[in-house]
């Protein structure tokens, strides 16, 4: 049965390669990019070490920018909330692309990483660095990842990785020795396949050229062990950094060249014994002169013996046709491009016999809930992680397209308050999502469902449930690479983690706005009464502002424990937005608070997430607060809040007059 992540997959080659093999493949996927590396050590929510990060974020990017090398650090604050960053673009990069990418990782780094101290972004053309520590940066392990944009080299291996090693230690060479900048680019010769081979190697600019050959030597170590006769690979690190590809991947000119292989190379030869890299090289020693570079003893461990080579083959054509999920994506600027969401699904496919075996063929005791989609199971996978599977009924409401929708948008949104999507399965006439497992299921089940769940809802719980929320909607409309506007925000919709943190789920409904575009209208309006905001319903209009409303009820209903819907289905002339409302005016909002917080409870912090909730269900869109200013006002008393104007009003449900299609 094949496994679900790439982890796993290496956990089912262990019986039967080599245990180089088996190293190869526990490198992490490409289809995690950007890549980040998040320390366990966090610092305190509202201290001031995020607010040193926003410091450094109005700086530094402009002064690596600026810098010749492409290069800078700063630090800001005094301990403990000290933070010190490191900024470094690629050596091809101009000065704009450069302030580009360090801003967007200052924007990403802080929500996917969120409270960890010491954390690192990469990117194609950038790495952002920050931690707790003084100016030289804890080491860090390298991040590997290996790419398979061919089916692989065949009749000349050999010779392949041979050169690549060549190539890379020629690379390494030129960075170290060569470059002020530290930083070289290479490209070889191959044959009619590969017809080149590229490279690059990186180092910051503050290392010596010793320090920095000696950095990439011990990334470079990695190929024998997990990059044999793979067409691309790279390994990050904050220090030093190299990579190669059999297609060019970056800009600027080609700092070293190597001829192709002579036929007599094929065969392997002895290891050689270690060659000293010289200190005295010049560039025109090796750009003029034809530098002949020496091949250490261990490039010369890549030459595997042919047994062991086919085996890995084997091994690997066997993985390639039964992996299930997350197929290595190669990470260049189009990967966020509307063009690649049929592939985005199609690398997400997951065997429907691995999700019968997990969730013991959709038993009823798995089964954590039913919805007019369809039911979601519990299941666990051969590694032991618990997934969630969604399976959606022949009668869904959700069909094919909107659920490649929820697939393209989610498989491109990281935070730390969106679930994580982790496959797909369309096999024997199922429509199967995987989501991560969130053991205390959804925000609606402890308002409305569950009365024991209901009364561990502390004041402490609700606030932070209530900023999570916003800040995973801040990522949505403003952080993300992408802007999203999700028009089915409901407290079903909010998943709960073993910390109570919340995660928005269910993107199916969810449109993607460009960078500049500020609204939509739809003639087909789905989501949930009671949610969705009047200029929705009523003319199809959508924005972040209707999701704004949308928060605003969530918020409403969170702190008085009562449903919205429940207002609209009875007798009652008014929703639950305008009793508050009511009893806001008169001062009395109190009255509405959950009695289950009577015990423990900030009397100004309830009254301000009220007024923000009132705030957001405003009946002009326009005063509406974005979600940002929603995340400033719950994380400070100081900020002033504007006063509030009467909610929209909902008249009694009716479908027919609205076209509404409750989810």
């Amino acid at each position: 049965m094949p496994a679900t992540r790439p982890r796993m997959m290496s956990h089912r080659l262990v019986l039967s390669v080599a245990i180089f093999a088996v190293a190869a493949l526990l490198a992490p996927g490409a289809a995690g990019y950007p890549w980040q590396d998040c320390s366990d050590d966090q610092f305190a929510a509202g201290s001031k070490y995020l607010a040193n990060i926003n410091l450094l974020a109005a700086s530094l990017p402009k002064n690596a920018s600026a810098s010749p090398d492409l290069f800078a650090t700063a630090e800001a604050g005094a301990a403990p909330d000290k933070v010190w960053a490191l900024a470094l673009c690629r050596g091809d990069a101009n000065a704009t692309s450069c302030l580009s990418c360090l801003a967007q990782a200052f924007r990403d780094l802080p929500n996917v990483c969120d409270y960890s101290k010491v954390a690192t972004m990469y990117y194609d053309s950038c790495t952002l660095h920050y931690s707790n520590a003084s100016r030289d940066p804890a080491p860090v392990a390298a991040r590997t990842y290996r790419y398979w944009e061919s089916t692989n080299v065949t009749s000349e291996q050999a010779q392949f990785n041979s050169l690549v090693a060549r190539l890379v230690n020629a690379t390494a060479d030129y960075a170290a020795y060569n470059s002020t900048r530290r930083y070289a680019s290479g490209e070889a010769d191959f044959n009619r396949e590969f017809p080149k081979i590229y490279s690059w190697a990186q180092c910051t600019p503050d290392l010596t050229s010793s320090q920095c050959r000696q950095c990439l030597a011990k990334n470079m170590v990695l190929l024998p062990q997990l990059f044999v006769d793979s067409t691309g690979a790279r390994a990050l690190q904050v220090s030093c950094s190299f990579r190669y590809q059999t297609y060019s991947f970056f800009d600027g000119p080609v700092m070293v060249r190597l001829p192709a292989p002579s036929p007599s190379t094929q065969a392997p030869a002895p290891a050689p014994a270690p060659v000293a890299v010289p200190t005295g090289l010049t560039p025109a020693t090796a750009s003029t002169q034809g530098r002949k570079y020496s091949v250490p003893s261990m490039v010369l461990i890549i030459l595997l013996p042919v047994v062991a080579a086919i085996n890995l083959v084997a091994c690997f054509f066997f993985w390639r046709r039964k992996r299930p999920l997350a197929k290595t994506k190669q990470s260049d600027p189009s990967y966020f491009a509307d063009e690649e969401d049929n592939g985005s699904v199609d690398s997400m496919l997951i065997d429907i016999s691995t999700l019968r075996v997990a969730t013991w063929d959709f038993a009823d005791s798995n089964k954590l809930g039913d919805g007019g989609f369809g039911a979601v199971y519990k299941g666990i996978l051969p590694d032991g992680d618990e997934i969630a599977v969604k399976r959606l009924s022949k009668s869904s409401t959700q069909g094919v397209e909107e659920l490649k929708n929820e697939l393209s948008l989610v498989a491109k949104l990281r935070h730390k308050n969106l679930v994580t999507l982790l496959g797909v399965c369309l096999e024997q006439q199922e429509r199967l999502l995987v989501y991560e497992f969130v053991p205390n299921r959804s925000l609606d089940l402890f308002l409305f469902a569950d009365a024991k769940k209901h009364v561990e809802l502390d004041w402490e719980k609700r606030y932070k449930i209530i900023n999570g929320i916003a800040r995973g909607l801040q990522y949505l409309h403003e952080d993300s690479q992408l802007r999203v506007v999700h028009r089915d925000l409901k407290a079903s919709n909010i998943l709960l983690d073993k910390e109570m943190n919340p995660k928005i789920s269910d993107f199916g409904i969810a449109r993607l706005f460009g960078q500049d575009q500020t609204h939509g209208i739809t003639k087909h309006v789905v989501g949930t009464y009671g949610y969705m905001a009047p200029e929705y319903v009523m003319r199809g209009n959508y924005s972040v502002k209707s999701d704004s409303f949308s928060f605003g009820v969530m918020v409403l209903e969170i702190v008085t424990g009562r449903k919205n819907n429940d207002y609209n289905n009875s007798e009652k002339s008014q929703d639950l937005l305008n009793v508050i409302w009511d009893h806001w005016m008169a001062t009395t909002v109190l009255d509405m608070m959950d009695p289950c917080m009577n015990t423990s409870f900030s009397e100004s912090g309830l009254l301000r997430c009220i007024h923000i909730g009132l705030l957001c269900v405003q009946e002009n869109p326009a005063d509406r607060p974005l979600m940002s200013s929603v995340v400033m006002m719950l994380g400070s008393d100081t900020v002033p809040l504007s006063a509030p104007s009467k909610p929209a009003f909902y008249a009694k449900k009716s479908s027919d007059n609205f076209g509404i299609a409750s989810t």
